[in-house]
């Protein structure tokens, strides 16, 4: 059976074993028809041009893992940020582990989407967030819709300076021959709160994987949200990660993707404007080989007068791998004095490395500062040359130059011990010990 007969048949089967209002189950059904009608994106979509996700719908993908799968501490231990104190939101198939979740919060409001979707305490918060920011057209993010059950519900309260990073992380053991999850976040930061998010997918098993995640950020007035996405998989697995941010004034919103393993990898990054003063930073960076893809898709809709932006992405591609950024800011007619930046650059080192590149301004206000600019080439042949004939090794003078080529976007992570995993992450990719702490 096709991946989409088998999501039709278990649909009805899904809401029947919820807990849903009728709100909640018009949402979904709505959500459904949208996906039945569209189906699975295809190159013939522009926003999915250099995307195929062909070869992954040919697993024969469980929608629901047929039972709940215990994992030891021990065999998970080297995916957290274990350097610093974190609260922990751990899932493991699809389904929360209390055993590995941090068991206290500290007076945040952090529970399970699952509880805050037919909990009635929840319901004037569930009313007016969710699906509420999430593109309703876009048949992935409605596919989630409809099945969206279990993930991460975060509420900062207002003025909270959360002192810990929130970890979110969601592993997949690999007993099911082939499994597809769908996490759904809710995070909600009140006016002045500041948080730190680290999230991250991590298959424990060779056996193929999808995951179709969304993820609803509301910032509010003169709160601050540094978000970070560790993608670091195995080959067999695959991600789709919907991530949609919306800011009020005087807001600060960033988000560092750092997309190094997995077999593909398509990163949806939305950004839109509710006030003025508003502050949104895009970064990140690729370093990938053999036959992996990602594919970042990014927009930034600048709504409202005197706000900013920053996108700045580095990719590195070795091997036959294939790297697309497709990144898009929208000015609209009131939003003047706009000041938006973006920046691509990418190394290929091999002459089978492709990226597709597709910067875009649509600009329909007058007194903006916007700029874009993109950049493909190879590594510099007389930087390697100067190195080497100073005694550094071909591979070592190799590895700084791509290392340095990534630092603008390493130096601006804001947690040390974050700071210090992706450099040791890099430093494997490149197979050399970097030799210096950051």
């Amino acid at each position: 059976m096709e991946l989409k007969e088998k999501l039709i048949s278990s649909f009805m089967a899904f809401e029947e074993r919820v807990d849903v209002d009728s709100d909640l189950h018009d949402v979904r059904t709505e959500a459904f028809k949208n996906f039945e009608n569209k189906g699975f994106p295809t190159k013939k979509e522009e926003a999915w041009k250099y995307t195929s996700l062909n070869t992954i719908l040919k697993n024969d993908f469980s929608v629901f893992p047929k039972k709940e799968n215990a994992v030891e501490f021990s065999e998970v231990k080297k995916y957290f940020i274990h350097e610093i104190d974190t609260y922990k939101v751990v899932f493991v198939d699809g389904v929360f582990s209390s055993f590995l979740s941090s068991t206290t919060h500290d007076g945040l409001d952090v529970c399970l989407m699952s509880s805050a979707l037919t909990k009635p305490k929840y319901k004037m918060v569930i009313d007016e967030y969710f699906n509420k920011v999430a593109n309703k057209e876009e048949s992935l993010t409605s596919l989630n819709t409809a099945f969206a059950y279990e993930g991460a519900y975060i509420n900062i309260p207002r003025s909270k300076v959360v002192e810990k990073p929130i970890e979110i992380i969601n592993f997949s053991t690999g007993t099911e021959a082939a499994l597809l999850v769908q996490p759904r976040n809710l995070i909600i930061v009140g006016e002045n709160a500041h948080v730190q998010i680290i999230e991250r997918h991590q298959s424990l098993n060779d056996n193929p994987v999808l995951t179709n995640s969304v993820t609803e950020i509301f910032v509010q007035k003169r709160a601050i949200v540094d978000y970070y996405k560790i993608q670091n998989d195995n080959l067999e697995a695959s991600l789709i990660d919907n991530t949609y941010i919306a800011q009020k004034e005087q807001s600060n919103a960033s988000v560092h993707t750092f997309s190094f393993g997995g077999n593909l990898t398509r990163n949806n990054l939305n950004f839109y404007h509710q006030g003025e003063h508003i502050d949104s930073t895009l970064k990140g960076i690729t370093i990938i080989e053999g036959k992996q893809h990602v594919d970042h898709y990014t927009l930034v809709q600048h709504a409202t007068p005197n706000c900013e932006s920053h996108q700045n992405y580095k990719g590195i591609f070795d091997d036959k791998s294939t790297g697309v950024f497709n990144g898009k800011i929208y000015v609209e007619k009131e939003a003047q004095k706009t000041d938006a930046f973006q920046q691509n650059n990418n190394i290929l080192l091999s002459d089978k490395a492709s990226i597709n590149a597709k910067p875009q301004l649509e600009i329909f206000a007058d007194d903006v500062k916007c700029s874009h600019g993109c950049t493909i080439g190879q590594l510099d042949e007389k930087a390697m040359f100067y190195m080497q004939s100073r005694g550094i090794p071909q591979k070592e003078a190799k590895a700084l130059l791509m290392y340095a080529f990534s630092n603008e976007v390493i130096e601006s992570i804001k947690i040390p011990a974050m700071k210090a995993r992706i450099t040791k992450i890099i430093a494997m990719k490149l197979g050399v010990n970097m030799g210096f702490d950051l």
